[in-house]
């Protein structure tokens, strides 16, 4: 395997896992209530949003 293959799947694996974290704060944002749950919520998933875009930036640059 090349490395930019070996990059392109670490890059796709860590997608899917900020896919995953981001698919689980949604869900437990929506279980929250109260202003401070909620603000924390927002910014984490935010946070985890353009980390997200960041990382599929960095593997359309290697396709």
């Amino acid at each position: 395997m090349s490395d930019t293959n070996a990059t392109l799947a670490e890059l796709d694996e860590r997608i899917a896992i900020i896919e995953d974290n981001l698919r689980d704060l949604v869900e437990q944002a929506a279980a929250y209530s109260g202003g401070n749950d909620e603000e924390r919520s927002s910014d984490r998933i935010a946070e985890q949003q353009q980390e997200l875009d960041a990382l599929k930036k960095q593997r359309d640059a290697l396709r």
